[in-house]
């Protein structure tokens, strides 16, 4: 049914859109600028880049240098403290696809490879698109057109696992049919052929397993 199954990484594959919301909220409060849970979720799915543009219009007064100083030691500290854990499924369904496989993130080259490395399963992918690799990351369709360039296969032809609202419109707006699983972020899940509430139910309801 699908030529190959694309997944993005932060909240679909491991779970670090929960620890980015705790340390993200730690990092506002300290530097003096406090947001709620709902403008963390705003974040959700976004590059670097969009993310800033929102803080700077919603926080004019916050020196972003600072802030992501303060974020990125929280978040490291963390993630190296606690470990990088998988979301549930995921191990599991990586197993057992033995299509080709591509990895669709916003995070870039360097991050997105760390991260792959510390949650043990960079072996799957030897195809990654990253925020580098990209002119219009998502929720433009390039990301996802640039993995199936990548692997040769039609993007109709491709399945893509998402937890965001934005990489799921990315996902569709490529063509591909979309699973999302959402994470910390409520979704109504308007880009998704399939909503789930985990890797596996998702699988099962795309008839990937």
């Amino acid at each position: 049914m699908f030529d190959a199954i694309f997944f993005d990484l932060d909240g679909t594959l491991i779970d670090t859109e929960s620890i980015a919301l705790v340390t993200g909220l730690r990092a506002f409060a300290e530097v003096g600028h406090p947001v709620d849970e709902a403008f963390m979720h705003s974040l959700v799915g976004k590059a670097e880049p969009q993310a800033a543009s929102l803080i700077r219009a919603a926080l004019p007064a916050l020196d972003l240098v600072a802030f992501h100083a303060v974020w990125r030691r929280e978040f490291d500290g963390m993630m190296l403290s606690d470990g990088l854990p998988l979301k549930p499924g995921a191990a599991e369904l990586l197993s057992r696809l033995d299509h080709p496989l591509a990895l669709v993130t916003s995070t870039g080259r360097a991050g997105a490879h760390h991260k792959l490395g510390l949650a043990g399963i960079a072996h799957h992918f030897p195809t990654v698109v990253t925020f580098d690799d990209v002119t219009a990351p998502k929720p433009a369709p390039e990301p996802y057109l640039l993995a199936a360039r990548k692997l040769g296969v039609d993007p109709a032809r491709c399945l893509v696992f998402e937890d965001s609202d934005i990489g799921a419109e990315a996902g569709h707006r490529a063509g591909c049919t979309v699973v999302q699983v959402p994470d910390v972020a409520p979704t109504e899940g308007r880009f998704a052929r399939h909503l789930a509430a985990d890797l596996m139910t998702g699988a099962r309801l795309a008839g990937l397993i």
